[in-house]
C-alpha cells in the first residue's frame, strides 16, 4: 500500500513489474509516449527494454503503481541515464503518473521506493535527471541538485544518498 488514490476509498499500490508483468505493456506505452516517441522511436523498442526488466539482473526493474490491475504509474531504476554522465550509477529513470492520479503523493512514493530498491543493490548514493521545471518537486522529496544544464536537454542531475 502506498497512498490513497482518486478510486474512493482504494489502495495504490507499488509492485516491482516482475509481480505484475500483465502491466508492461502499459509501462512501455506510457514510456515511450512521454519521452521516445516525440524523438521518433518505435514502441517495440520501448517494450524490448521494458522486457529487460524480467530478467536475473539486479539492474535494470522497474516498479508499477497501480490499483489492482489497473495502471497509476511508473519508474525504473537503471544503470545509466545520461551518455554524459557514464560514471554515475544506479539511476531512477522513466518516472510517470497518469494525469488523474498526479498530485495524490504517488509520484513522490514511486521515487522513494525506487530510490529504497536501488540502495538495496548495495548503492551509496542514487542518479536522477529532469526537466528544471521538475526541480522544487525532487528537493522536496529530499533529492540535492548535482548540476545543472546537462546534455541536450539541458537537464537538472539530482543525488541521493542513503541514510
Amino acid at each position: 500500500m502506498v497512498s490513497r488514490g482518486p478510486v474512493s476509498g482504494s489502495e495504490i499500490t507499488i509492485s516491482d513489474l516482475r509481480v505484475v508483468p500483465h502491466l508492461a505493456a502499459e509501462v512501455a506505452d506510457r514510456v515511450w509516449r512521454a519521452w521516445w516517441k516525440p524523438n521518433g522511436y518505435p514502441l517495440e523498442h520501448i517494450t524490448g527494454l521494458v522486457q529487460n526488466n524480467f530478467n536475473s539482473a539486479p539492474l535494470p526493474f522497474a516498479l508499477v503503481a497501480h490499483h489492482g490491475s489497473t495502471f497509476v504509474g511508473t519508474a525504473s531504476v537503471i544503470v545509466s541515464d545520461m551518455e554524459e554522465r557514464p560514471q554515475y550509477t544506479p539511476w531512477v529513470a522513466a518516472v510517470w503518473v497518469d494525469p488523474p492520479f498526479r498530485r495524490l503523493g504517488i509520484g513522490g512514493a514511486i521515487v522513494r521506493h525506487a530510490a529504497l530498491a536501488a540502495f538495496a543493490t548495495g548503492a551509496e548514493t542514487a542518479y536522477l535527471c529532469a526537466l528544471p521545471a521538475r526541480r522544487r518537486f525532487y528537493e522536496g522529496l529530499g533529492w540535492s541538485l548535482q548540476e545543472q544544464n546537462v546534455g541536450d536537454h539541458l537537464l537538472d542531475v539530482f543525488t541521493l544518498k542513503t541514510v
